[in-house]
Parts: structure tokens; sequence; C-alpha cells
């Protein structure tokens, strides 16, 4: 069973035992199916600054010129400090390597949400990321040691591994320590108080004798109670359980043997002793990494999705400090991502019963590098001095691969961590073949660890995928998306002759078109990328499920030598929401109605930028209201969280053949009846439409249309639908000034003592406009005040109030946002309205109200079709290949034919209405829209013009 947070709980009947008795009343019940999960550890966040910072360890000091500071400042986060001060610097010519001097901690207001400080240090563009801090259950299932009848002497699995034979090769050497990032140990454990690596540097005097930040550091370090005593705690066994898998002492009479033999461990406890203490796993690591440890072991971890803060950590083990890191694959028995596990530079172990088969509970993905026994496993127990116990789980697969990677760096003291994980994986044991393991081949790693091929097939070859870069870079990709994709690849053994790289699509909703990669020769350790002739994938057009998964393959060969290895990589498809990037303005459209994110502090979305800018809006969404306080919308609300009333009928996606634009979107959404949730909702349904143009002057704005159906039995009169906007504009984010544009219906956000940038929304089309410009730091008392939320009545004097409220911030500038608006006189029953806005950006205000003339004349001009009165007119054929043929009512008529931009073409007049001919032969194929206009009214009608 897997354990809940922060402690580890027994959760079958178990007692401790000793090697030499198994009494028969120890029985454990069947474990329960459950998925470990991180979780978010409150008020605290994690953020790296980019790497141009002038300051990269520090805060800038100056809140007059730091977006940083003055949003540090105004959001009350405190105690900003570097999160791994003593880390070691990296070198400029180490390959991969991260540089932690640039992350920081802070910690955080009690009402202001982990999410939302997320999103507000995003914005001020000086952060790279800024993420939650996570805790992570412990991976440990209880096993009755009578289930095993294959046990040889306690221990069966060093039988399985061939461990008894490798320690004839080595050993391991007592210069090599193997860091147990987990629970805690005991210091007086026959079998591995003599294993525990001391630092003689620094006794237990009460000074820093060895300068490096931590006082009295003897034994070891407790991250989760920051003290200098890694004893467990009371209610956890599982990191002696660990250590015991690992370092146990051999040769001494008494209990078991680690797998690494003579190799020595480091206790590093992370789960709290107490109700002050938090989860310390990553603080950990780069602790292991930065005191000698030469592989770091880590038993627990959980579902739930990948943080860079945390790859960065890794990263800076196994790259900047050499360290191998091994970790448990999970107990959950599905096709799953598992974190630490399924980060790159990591050794991800799967658990096997005694059979070599795969055990039933075990996790398996094809980010599982290789499986090791996890069933019955007899090691220390830690109630005494010198008590054993049988146990389960990958919390003890995973220590057998790290001993055995003890064993390798003492046997190979000139490889490097990547070459070691190398060796364990590529001499390996097919296991594919057993009953148990062939409906998973390809997700429990390359086999069964065998530790005696690992120390003496030395001849092996084994090349690797070690950077990936993916144009257009998204966190998922969209239908009809094409990438590119550029790899690095280092060879890490033997030298191979011509090695090709080749990758494939195991989705049906990715298609390769180009995967050949001819390598060639490459040394031990050199490397070699396709920058010149990238990998090239296809996105289906349709049939792709919504966040939908897609495996790649790497098929790296050498066909000269025999040898071939499988690497593989996740991308993410079809989001709930769909980017439109074709012009200056980039605007994320999603399918409940927010624009930018799906949802107030969530990273679903590329947000609305321009020319490459960082985010210029933290939040953004549809409102939509009657006067007797029914209200529908996704965004923030008063109580610390956002609303949820819309909900997707048709998610939102790109047209992959747009009829008016160079880009368009469409999707449907929809909130409740108003019965069904005591008259607090709207009823309607909305048909959300997006366009964007890739030519002048229509570079910096998109058009985005809704129309609203009335679903119920009640006349909505009036009815009102805006866009909150809260812009962050570069430069000072809380310095922002909101103003409008009557001509123009414009409301639009810009820095009044530095403009450098102008961001908008323009009304089109449908009722009458309004605006409502929002000071978000008013002070109590004001009629709209966000500094508590934005509560449903506040929602609606923004959507009912006109234009009386049109500017906020002027002269000094503020944390500004904006409704922009319109009211309609009533929607009956069944009926429809249509109503328009864009949202623009632009480096100076004339040319934000040039990208505004232009938006209204191109919506009048290409996508309204507004008949005064229906016109007898008849058109065809349709689609013509360049002869077109109208059939007009009597009297005069203009014909204008306009390209899918909105360009005239060609102007004809009829004079008596009838027969008239057009000609489209001079124009190349595509979508034109030819405008009818008489006396009696008007119409336009689309042509296709074929080849």
């Amino acid at each position: 069973m897997l354990l809940p947070l922060h402690r580890l709980f027994i959760c079958c009947l178990f007692t401790a035992i000793s090697l030499s008795l198994f009494p028969a009343a120890l029985h454990g019940q069947s474990p329960v199916l459950t998925t470990a999960v991180k979780t978010i550890i409150p008020g605290r966040v994690v953020f790296k600054l980019k790497a141009g910072a002038t300051q990269q360890r520090n805060i800038p000091e100056n809140p007059r010129t730091s977006p940083l500071t003055a949003t540090l400042a105004r959001l009350n986060i405190r105690n900003v400090r570097p999160k791994f001060p003593y880390s070691k610097s990296s070198s400029a010519q180490q390959p991969g390597a991260v540089d932690l001097g640039l992350i920081l901690q802070a910690e955080l207001p009690a009402t202001l949400p982990v999410a939302e400080a997320c999103r507000a240090l995003l914005k001020t563009g000086a952060v790279e990321y800024a993420e939650p801090l996570y805790s992570y259950p412990t991976l440990f299932q209880p096993n009755d040691p009578l289930s095993d009848s294959t046990r040889a002497g306690g221990q069966y699995y060093l039988k399985n591994i061939r461990a008894y034979r490798a320690w004839d090769i080595s050993q391991g050497d007592t210069s090599v320590v193997i860091g147990i990032v987990d629970g805690g140990t005991r210091l007086t454990h026959e079998d591995l108080a003599s294993q525990i690596q001391v630092n003689r540097l620094d006794p237990i005097d009460g000074i820093d004798n060895d300068l490096d930040g931590y006082v009295d550091n003897y034994y070891g370090w407790d991250f989760a109670d920051n003290d200098n005593d890694p004893s467990r705690d009371p209610s956890s066994v599982h990191g002696i359980l660990v250590a015991g898998c690992a370092a146990a002492a051999p040769n001494n009479s008494k209990g078991i043997a680690g797998v690494g033999y003579r190799c020595r461990f480091m206790p590093l406890k992370i789960y709290p002793s107490t109700d002050a203490g938090v989860f310390g796993g990553f603080e950990a690591i780069v602790y292991a990494a930065d005191h000698g440890c030469k592989v770091i072991n880590l038993s627990w971890g959980g579902a739930g999705g990948r943080s860079q803060f945390e790859q960065d950590v890794i990263t800076y083990a196994a790259v900047n400090r050499d360290a191998v890191v091994v970790a448990a694959a999970g107990n959950t028995p599905a096709d799953l991502d598992f974190y630490p596990a399924s980060y790159d530079h990591v050794l991800s172990v799967a658990t096997l019963q005694p059979s070599d088969e795969r055990s039933l509970n075990a996790t398996y993905s094809r980010r599982v590098d290789l499986s090791a026994p996890g069933t019955g496993i007899v090691t220390t127990w830690g109630d005494t001095d010198s008590d054993y116990g049988a146990v389960g789980g990958s919390s003890f697969a995973a220590p057998l691969v790290s001993g055995a990677a003890g064993l390798l760096r003492t046997h190979f003291p000139t490889y490097n961590a990547a070459q070691i994980a190398a060796q364990i994986r590529r001499t390996t044991d097919n296991i594919n073949a057993l009953p148990g393991n062939a409906a998973f081949a390809g997700r429990i790693g390359s086999g069964r660890l065998n530790v005696l091929r690992a120390l003496t097939e030395t001849s092996q070859q084994s090349a690797r995928v070690v950077r990936r870069i993916m144009l257009p870079a998204r966190r998922s990709y969209a239908n009809g998306d094409t990438i590119r994709l550029t790899v690095t690849v280092q060879n890490l053994l033997s030298p191979v002759r011509n090695l090709s790289v080749t990758v494939t699509s195991l989705s049906p909703y990715v298609t390769v078109r180009q995967g050949s990669f001819a390598v060639g020769a490459l040394a031990t350790l050199a490397q070699r990328a396709n920058a010149d002739a990238p990998f090239r994938l296809a996105v289906a057009t349709t049939g792709v499920p919504l966040n939908a998964q897609a495996v790649l393959r790497y098929r790296l060969e050498d066909v000269t030598t025999g040898y071939r290895e499988d690497q593989y990589e996740t991308i993410q498809l079809n989001p709930n929401y769909v980017v439109l990037n074709i012009n200056d303005l980039q605007l994320t459209l999603t399918s409940r109605g927010n624009l930018g994110y799906d949802g107030l502090g969530s990273d679903a979305g590329e947000g609305v930028s321009y020319r490459g800018s960082g985010p210029l809006l933290a939040e953004g969404g549809l409102l939509i209201a009657t006067p007797t306080s029914r209200l529908a919308d996704n965004v923030r609300n008063d109580r610390y969280g956002a609303n949820h009333n819309f909900y997707a009928l048709a998610r939102a996606s790109r047209l992959t053949q747009p009829l008016r634009a160079d880009q368009e979107a469409y999707g449907v959404l929809r909130d409740s009846l108003p019965s069904l949730t005591k008259g607090r909702s709207v009823g309607v349904r909305v048909r959300q439409r997006a366009y964007a143009w890739a030519t002048a002057p229509h570079r910096d704005y998109v058009v985005v249309e809704y129309s609203l159906t009335n679903l119920t039995a009640d006349t909505l009169k009036p009815l009102h639908i805006g866009l909150y906007m809260d812009w962050d504009l570069p430069g000072e984010p809380a310095r922002n000034a909101a103003n409008w544009d009557a001509s123009r219906h414009l409301g639009y956000l810009y820095d009044p003592i530095k403009p450098t940038l102008y961001a908008g929304v323009q009304h089109l089309s449908g009722g009458q406009a309004s605006v409502y410009s929002i000071d978000n730091q008013a002070p109590a008392g004001t009629a709209i005040r966000l500094a508590d939320g934005f509560s449903a009545a506040e929602k609606l004097l923004s959507l009912t109030s006109g234009t009386s409220q049109r500017t906020a911030g002027l002269v000094a500038g503020t944390d500004a946002s904006q409704v922009v608006g319109a009211t309609l006189p009533r929607l009956a029953p069944a009926d429809s309205v249509v109503v328009a806005f864009a949202i623009l950006g632009a480096p100076s205000l004339a040319q934000l109200q040039a990208a505004a003339d232009a938006a209204a004349t191109r919506y009048q001009q290409v996508l309204t079709v507004r008949p005064t009165r229906q016109l007898e007119v008849a058109l065809y054929p349709n689609p013509t290949t360049g002869k077109l043929l109208l059939q007009l009512p009597a009297g005069a008529a203009t014909v204008r034919v306009l390209s899918a931009l909105g360009q005239e073409l060609l102007v004809h007049t009829a004079a008596s209405g009838g027969n008239t001919q057009l000609d489209l032969s001079p124009y190349p194929p595509g979508v034109y829209l030819v405008q009818i206009s008489t006396v009696a009214g008007s119409t336009t009608r689309r042509v296709v013009r074929q080849p």
C-alpha cells in the first residue's frame, strides 16, 4: 500500500523478526491499490531568475526599477533567499549543467494562494519559472515473509541479481558513499552503524568547522526539521529498511548484507518529526551531491506532473556533481509517469517478484529503465539494534540498484554517472518472455538487474539522446501542428562505428515525416546533433483525443556491431485550448471561456504576448450577467479561488481550412440553467470564434466573436457581456494605467511612466459598449476592490455601469485591470445575438488606435454577414474553376469581390439585374467573398475558387 505524506504508517499487521525466525503468525493482508500523489506545500514558493539577471543570487534592490522587487513587496512575499546558497557553480564548458544559484525561495502570507503567487512572479518577466514546492510519499508495501518460498538464507534477491558472484569481482569501497534520501536511520543498528559515512571535519561541538553552512552535520542532516539529527521518526522505519538493502554491513556475522557491500551510506532525513517540519527531499539531493555522494537513492515519489525546479535539482546532482540518481518507479499498477523516477538523468527501477515476473502492483511505463526484485525483501528493521523484516515495494527494488551502482563506481573509477547508468541498463537480463511480463515488454525497462554482468561485460555499447529541442517550443501541440525536432546524441560506452537514430511515433495521432539521423562513428563520450536536418513530425488534423499523450521512440542502432537500444519521449497533444499565433499578438483561447490560461493559477495555455514578449495577461475571461444577479464566468471570485460556471460543449480548436482569416478558432460552451442553480446562473449557450490575420495592417489584433443563445424560457432583459482583463505589461506590472477611447470603443492599459507597450480590448459589434477600469490596489470602501477577491456583486457592477468608470491609475500607475463589455436590451427564449471584440497590442498608442481602426473595418467587411432583407440571389457553380454566374433581382446592383483578407479585387455594376457573369480566373485558388448590394438590401456569399 502506498503511504501517506510525511509519515510512514504500517497498514498491515506487521512484526519485527529475527533473521533466523519467521513466525507463522506473520500474515499480511492484500495491499490496497492507490496512487501516490505529490501535494503542494502551502506558504512557500520557489522561483528561478532568468540567466541574464544582473544579480543572480539575490533579488534586485531598487523597487522603482525592479518589477520583481515591487511585486514581492506588493504581495507581502517575505524572507526571499537563495534556495541553495552553498551549491557549487557550474562550469560554462559543462554541457547540460544548471546553475542552482539562480533559484530563490520565499514565504507567502496565509491569504495568498501559491498558484497566484507563481503567476504574479512570472508576470514580472524576471523569472524563468515560479513553482510550488511539493511533498512526496514513500513507496512501501508490507509483505508476508512466508509468501516467499524461494528465499535463500533470507535474501533470495542477492542470488537473483547475481550479487554473490559479483562480490568476487568488486566489493565496493568505503570511499564510495550512497546518499539515502529518506526517513532517517537508526544510528546504532548492528548492521548499519559501521556503514554510516560520518563527517569528521565537523564533529559535534556547536561549531560549523567545515564552513559548509551546516552546524555539527557529523552523521548527516535532517532537512525536514532542519537539525543535525538524521535519526528516524518513531513512526517510520522506511529509511532504515532502504539503507539495509543498499548498504548493510557484510561479514559481521550479523543480519544481512547490503548489495553495496563495503560502500557506506549517508542518512539524510526528509520527513518531519515535528508539526513545523516540511518535506525536504530535493534540498537533501543537493546536499548529498555537494557532500560527495556518488550514488543517491530516492525511494519515494508520486504522480502529478513535472516540475522544472525538481528537474533542475536532479540535473545538478547528475550532471554538475556526477552522481548516479536512482529512484523507485512506483507501486501503482498503471502506465504513468511517476516523479522523480521519470525525470531525465534518473535510473527508474520497477518491482519484480522472486520469479522475475512483474509485481502485480508495480508501475510500468516507457520511462522505466530496469527492474529489480521488490517482493519479500529481507532487510534491517530498526525498532531495536538487531531486528530484521521482510518488506516489499519499489522502495526496496531501487536501493538494490543503488548498491550495484556503488560497486560499479569502485570498479570503473573513470566512468562518469551517465556511463555507470548506461552500463547497468545494458547488462540486465531480458525477462520479457516470462508469462507475467510479455504484456509489459518495453515498459518494465531493459530487464532484471544483473550485477555480475554489469561488472564484467566491458565491451557494451550504449548511446543516448541527451538533449532535445522541439520547435515551435510549446507545452502541448494542437491538431495540424508540425514540429521540428533536433536531438543531440552522445555515445557513453564503447565506440560505435555506424550509429543511426530513427524516431518512430507509437501514437496514431503523430506522423513522422522525416525520422532518420545517420550519426556515423562516435568515440566514447563524443556527441553529434542533427541540427542541419531535424526530424519532422506532424500532428493529425482530426480525431486526436483531448489532452492526449503521444510516445516517440528513438531507436539507436549500429548495424555493424548489432547494437540496438530504445529510448522514449512523451509529447502532449490537443490541449483544452487553442493558440492563435500567426501575427504579432499571440492569444490563447480556452474551451471554457478564459483567455491566456485555462483558469486562475493554471499553466495550461500560452498566455497573451506581443512580438515574443513575456505574458501580458495575468487573467482574462468571459463574463455574462443579468441585472437580477444571475452570473456566469470562470474568473476569480471572492473565495480565494475561481468560478467554474462555463463548461465546454465543443472544445476550442483551430480550423484546418479557415474561410475568413489566416487562422480561425471555434468552440462552444455554456452554463447551467437557472432552475438547477437556484437562479444564480444565466442559462446561455455561447459559440466562440476567433480570427487572426498575418498581413499588415492586421497583425496587431485578434477578433473574438461570441454568439449567445438563450436556453431559458424567460426573456433576458437586459443581458450584459464583457471581457475581464487583468493586464500586466512589461516593466512594472503594478504601474499600469487604464483608459478609454470612446470614439473607438477601445479600453486599453499602458505604463504611464515608461510606455513601451499598449494592450486592450475593443468592442466591435453587438449592443451598447461599456467599460469599467479597476484599480486592483484600491483601498477598502472602494466600489470594486480586488484585494479581497472579485465578488458577484462587483462583477455585475463592472458590467452594468456603462462608461462611468473609464480610467484607473492615471498619472502614476497602479495594478490595473479592465472590463470591456456590451449591454443588449433583450434576448428572447431560443433567440441568438452576436457580440464581437478585438484584443489588441501595439508599441504605441497611435499604432494601437490604427490597429483598432483596422479591426473595425475588417470586421464589417469580412466577418459581418447581415442581410437587411433576404435577396433573391443565385450564384453558381460554387466551387468554380473561374467562371461564375449570378442571378440578381430586378434593379441596379453593385457586386464586389473581396479576398479572404478583405482586399477589394473587383467591382461590377449591373444596371438592371438579371443574369451577370464574373470571371475569377485571374485570381489564385482560394476562398473569396462576393458582396451584392441593391436598394432592397445586401448579402455576402462565400465562393471557393478551385485550380
